[in-house]
């Protein structure tokens, strides 16, 4: 996206610095770098726009060959990455160290003083700290050093015609149109409109719909003592919106309009109804899920907007996954990003209109309280048409609880977290958790309780996290218990959680308790996934089962077995191990810390055999957000 200002490239002699801020591009010791052929290019632009973060195999496959990977694929990516290699080995000598293979694909480690894409969210980053602090001199000048790096053709244009890189291209322009608001308001407020009246013009003309545009075009031209200008802006988006899309300007930009027709002194840039931030912290225990994170950052915060559902047993850490996604977002939704539960706090599902009124609240709808469901649906719907905002509808019961919540148009995104799939929505993106592996769940567990004294004992902390079934909620309350307990040693620990009798007694920290979320799901499951969990967990069971065995517990046939499995599979409260998502995998599984809880309070009733299912509801309460893990 070409700016309406001068471009300043940056670099320094002795370094190795990278720009996709236009054509892609590379400098070391101020002399460009040879990037080789188109696919190559490709591989590296791929790699270097999600730097330090492994991009999956499948994702770099798509980009060089969108009309079908050859035989061959596998083996050519591999030849690129070596050129990539030796691109930094020519450089630092460090190819090996710079681009690494990791979780099913490759990471390439870059600083941000060498990839312009780094340096501009730094800058944009402190700016806006700066301006919401107050010191909007500051702010308008870091953000101002943000959009200069930027060139004079749009980022990335020689590589557009792979979609991959070309939905990147426009995530990035769309992430400098929000630096540059950011920065026309900063410079508003400071009294210099002049500075940004010019640049408003020309991007007001490429995004007529662009709301905060409009009104920092307002502020420029009345600030510039061109009233009849600004009103004339107003004047034209209100008859723009109300031909193309039957809607009004928001009632932000209709009452600075007001000012300005009554000839009062308008606010020096009013924003427009957003959201702000609604978020629960972002957990500093967070580990793993790089595939998942990555995906989810795709999807949600692509240009469009999206709607994703992120699924798994409780405990698998949903909740936590999108509050970091959330907070990795924030450059790609100016509206806000707020946080809802969707359930009160005894478990049950929140109404439509319930969750209608909090998103009316945080998202400063505006007008009344509308006790008309569908007058105030209709009118959340306006706003998401409008706007540009990341909500978290987070536990989620049923589908009939937020469907009327999803944007029907816009570039609003939603990630609905929930223990079953939500299979009733249409058109959503759907992400599945699983439980991690053993690797990732001694990670979670040492940043609870010390590298050192994991390592004391690596065994027993091993024989932990298996005992908790790699459930992060388990291994985050046991973490808990231990960083408290010092004394303990880790063997005797992991000698309490084998016993079948003591586990859920010891996965107890404070006020924290895994068996009260366990709970909560047991009362989410109907009668007949409780009868049919109960007996899959039965004694003398250990957790996994085949087809055969369950019709065997189930006393039933095949197909109301299948019924029943498929039932526990979407509620979470079954899981396959070999990541099939139907009751017809060779094995499938009960977790183990949820066998127990069923063993302490199942009742096993009669045959499942020709009963009516109605659709499980899921497994577990609002746990998730409490933890750290993903």
């Amino acid at each position: 996206m070409p700016l309406p200002s001068p471009s300043v490239r940056a670099g320094s002699a002795g370094a190795v610095y990278f720009s996709l801020l236009g054509p892609l591009s590379a400098m070391a010791d101020g002399r460009p770098l040879p990037l080789g052929p188109r696919k190559q290019r490709l591989v590296l632009a791929t790699l270097l726009s999600r730097p330090n973060t492994p991009v999956p195999v499948g994702v770099l496959t798509d980009v060089v060959w969108p009309e079908g990977p050859p035989r061959t694929a596998r083996k050519n990516l591999q030849v690129y990455v070596s050129a990539a290699r030796a691109l930094f080995g020519a450089v630092d000598g460090a190819g090996r160290d710079r681009v690494v293979h990791d979780c099913g694909g490759y990471r390439l480690r870059v600083e941000e003083g060498e990839l312009d894409t780094l340096r501009f969210r730094s800058l944009a980053r402190a700016g806006r700290a700066a301006g919401e602090r107050g010191d909007l001199r500051t702010a308008a000048r870091l953000l101002r050093e943000a959009l200069d790096l930027w060139g004079e053709r749009p980022p990335l244009h020689d590589l557009r015609d792979s979609a991959g890189v070309a939905e990147e291209a426009e995530r990035l322009e769309a992430r400098c149109l929000t630096v540059y608001e950011d920065w026309a308001e900063a410079e508003i407020e400071t009294g210099r409109a002049g500075l940004a009246l010019d640049g408003l013009r020309d991007l007001v003309e490429r995004h007529p719909f662009r709301e905060r545009l409009r009104v920092a075009w307002m502020n420029s031209l009345h600030q510039t003592g061109r009233q009849a200008e600004a009103l004339e802006v107003y004047d034209d988006y209100r008859q723009l919106l109300a031909r193309e899309l039957g809607l009004e300007p928001s009632p932000a930009m209709a009452a600075l309009y007001r000012a300005m027709l009554g000839g009062g002194r308008a606010p020096g840039s009013p924003r427009r109804a957003v959201c702000g931030v609604s978020l629960p912290a972002d957990s500093r225990h967070f580990t793993g899920r790089e595939d998942e994170l990555a995906r989810l950052l795709d999807v949600s915060g692509g240009p469009g907007g999206a709607v994703l559902v992120l699924s798994g047993p409780a405990g698998t850490g949903k909740s936590a996954l999108a509050v970091r996604a959330a907070h990795l977002l924030a450059e790609d939704f100016p509206d806000g990003r707020v946080h809802v539960p969707a359930r009160q706090r005894d478990g049950a599902a929140r109404s439509v209109n319930d969750m209608l009124d909090e998103l009316g609240r945080l998202c400063d709808v505006g007008g009344p309280r509308r006790p008309d469901p569908a007058q105030a649906e209709d009118a959340w719907q306006d706003w998401l048409a409008r706007h540009r905002a990341l909500i978290v509808l987070d536990d989620v019961a049923d589908e009939t609880s937020v469907r009327g919540l999803l944007p029907r148009s816009g570039r609003c995104s939603v990630v609905l977290t929930a223990r079953s799939q939500l299979a009733g929505l249409e058109a959503v993106h759907r992400i599945a958790l699983a439980v991690p592996e053993d690797g990732e769940a001694l990670e979670l567990l040492a940043t609870l309780i010390g590298e050192d004294r994991l390592r004391s004992d690596p065994a027993a902390a091993l024989r932990i996290v298996r005992a908790c079934g790699g459930l992060p909620v388990a291994v985050t309350v046991s973490g808990m218990r231990l960083a408290v307990l010092r004394h303990l040693p880790l063997a005797e620990y992991a000698d309490r959680l084998e016993d079948p009798t003591a586990a859920l007694d010891e996965l107890v920290a404070g006020d924290v308790s895994v068996r009260s979320r366990l709970a909560a799901g047991w009362r989410d499951l109907d009668a007949l996934d409780r009868d049919a969990l109960t007996r899959l967990a039965g004694p003398g069971r250990d957790g996994a089962f085949t087809l055969e065995r369950a019709m065997e517990a189930l006393d039933s046939d095949e197909r109301g077995t299948i019924r029943a499995v498929e039932s526990l599979i979407d509620s979470g409260a079954v899981t396959s191990p070999a990541g099939e998502v139907t009751a017809h995998a060779a094995l499938y599984e009960v977790p183990r810390l949820l066998r127990l809880y069923a063993r302490e309070h199942g009742r096993p009733g009669g045959s499942v055999t020709g009963a009516v299912r109605e659709p499980a509801r899921g497994l577990g309460g609002g746990a998730d957000r409490l933890f750290s893990r993903g």
